[in-house]
């Protein structure tokens, strides 16, 4: 009787019951957990977006060396070989000039053009390759290092396509992301994947957030694009993780959140600006937490506080806990590098801290970190020490000197530490030996002897037995672990 009585419902209540669950199917929908269906096609973004997307091609003569690693800083344990930073390795015969390609895109049509640092640094010269092939040479206007993110100028008397920056916070794992860049010098390549993860700490400088995708990208990428649905960047694409040196579909891109503000400040002023608070802060863990009564391992704690430094003007204790900074929340340590160093120079900003079982206010004004780097560096070199033994390590380690660096034949843009004497047992080890440069301690850079001294004393206090080193040696940078000897 079932199946005969709906086979008999005159037409007008068939149509009713089906208008009906076809709105109850929209309505479930509709909430934000909902999936996009898969794009019939990208052809009609790819064809907008093309046109701002160029290939830069930089020349330099091998006795220039990069300033910079050319896998930054990895997490220790990871081989760097299978880390590639998308530019092409530097060979060729010792005298001759070498070309290394990679990606960039117009972000204003008066010819301003994004790209990694490490795609331009050292050049001789710098060529950007427009889609229709014609070739303008560009000039820096900015860089910096610490995002690896550079800005190009390029004049052709006309207006150009441009691109603009997207909303990577509002990003969701899961969306569709295009990828468009020079993938080993081919040309404008465009590939498609998902955004696999957000918020990824892999130690290639102090702001790491990295957005995660599958989109093939591969060497020759780098400075390239990551655009969402509606045609804005939300990433620039910086490094892949490949044990193969091809792509396996793990590709890293700097989110816009950062790009864009870092962009923004050199194009006013050349260089960043960035807020400097000046403290050495360590993670909450639960032990931590239990022992300060706090209700959850959150915030940042304050290992020390820099003398004549902003902290310190504002009253913050070696021992605080930094639970909200300029009025956001500081969820863990990593957060509050780039919380601070987004705040404007110069503001004065609400800090609370927990402070012996309760929540402190405090007000801090912000100085700005490059003016603090540049006057420490030429202090240490000035007026402090210029060479620590450190027993514990059976090391000794200086200051970078013009000296220094005749006798171990180090580049002039030689960064960190340099080891001067090793114990007998280290130097068997050949973890170090003299004329190595120590630039990073854990995820820590390395500026002078006062930051590897505090961040040595900062470890020991957590009762560790080895310590884990970014040496450089010559051309080859890799982690070292040495033992920590306790009297």
């Amino acid at each position: 009787m079932g199946p005969l009585r709906i086979h008999r419902m005159n037409a007008g209540y068939r149509l009713l019951i089906a208008v009906l669950i076809a709105s109850a199917v929209l309505l479930a929908g509709a909430g934000p957990g909902a999936a996009r269906p898969a794009p019939e096609s990208f052809a009609d973004l790819v064809e907008k977006l093309t046109p701002a997307v160029v290939n830069i091609a930089t020349s330099f003569r091998p006795e220039h060396e990069s300033e910079d690693s050319p896998f930054g800083e990895l997490p220790p344990g990871t081989p760097p070989d299978e880390f590639y930073e998308f530019f092409n390795r530097r060979g060729g015969a010792p005298s001759q000039p070498i070309t290394s390609l990679g990606s960039g895109f117009i972000v204003d049509p008066n010819g301003l053009v994004v790209t990694n640092n490490h795609v331009i640094a050292d050049a001789d010269e710098i060529t950007v390759v427009l889609n229709d092939n014609s070739r303008l040479e560009a000039t820096i206007v900015g860089r910096d290092p610490k995002t690896d993110l550079a800005l190009l100028k390029v004049e052709n008397g006309k207006s150009l396509p441009f691109v603009e920056f997207g909303d990577s916070d509002g990003a969701r794992v899961g969306d569709w992301v295009i990828a468009i860049g020079n993938p080993f010098g081919l040309g404008n390549t465009v590939t498609a994947g998902i955004l696999s993860a957000r918020g990824r700490d892999i130690n290639a400088g102090p702001y790491d957030d990295f957005l995660q995708t599958d989109a093939p990208i591969n060497r020759g990428n780098s400075g390239g694009p990551m655009f969402d649905m509606n045609g804005k960047v939300i990433g620039v694409n910086t490094l892949i993780y490949s044990p193969s040196g091809g792509s396996v579909g793990i590709g890293f891109a700097t989110p816009s959140a950062i790009v864009g503000p870092v962009i923004e400040q050199l194009r006013q002023f050349g260089q960043t600006r960035r807020g400097w608070l000046g403290v050495r802060i360590q993670s909450v863990s639960p032990e931590i937490a239990e022992s300060l009564n706090l209700a959850a391992a959150t915030g940042a704690l304050v290992a020390a506080v820099i003398e004549d430094s902003p902290a310190a003007a504002g009253g913050l204790e070696q021992g605080d806990v930094i639970l909200r900074f300029d009025g956001q929340e500081v969820p863990n340590r990593r957060a509050l590098p780039r919380i601070v160093a987004e705040t404007q120079v110069g503001s004065t900003v609400p800090v609370i801290v927990w402070r012996e079982g309760e929540h402190v206010p405090l007000e801090v004004t912000i100085g700005r970190l490059e003016e603090y780097e540049l006057t420490s560096a030429t202090a240490a070199r000035a007026g402090a020490p210029l060479e620590m033994e450190f027993s514990s390590l059976g090391l000794t380690l200086a200051h970078i000197t013009a000296e220094l660096r005749e006798k171990y034949a180090l580049a002039e843009d030689a960064q960190g530490v340099v080891v001067t004497e090793v114990s007998e047992d280290i130097d068997e080890d050949g973890a170090l030996r003299p004329g190595d440069l120590i630039i990073g301690f854990g995820s820590d850079r390395i500026g002078d002897l006062s930051d590897f001294r505090l961040l040595l004393d900062m470890q020991r206090q957590s009762d560790s037995k080895s310590i884990v080193l970014f040496r450089q040696r010559g051309e080859e940078s890799d982690f070292v672990t040495i033992e920590i000897k306790r009297s």
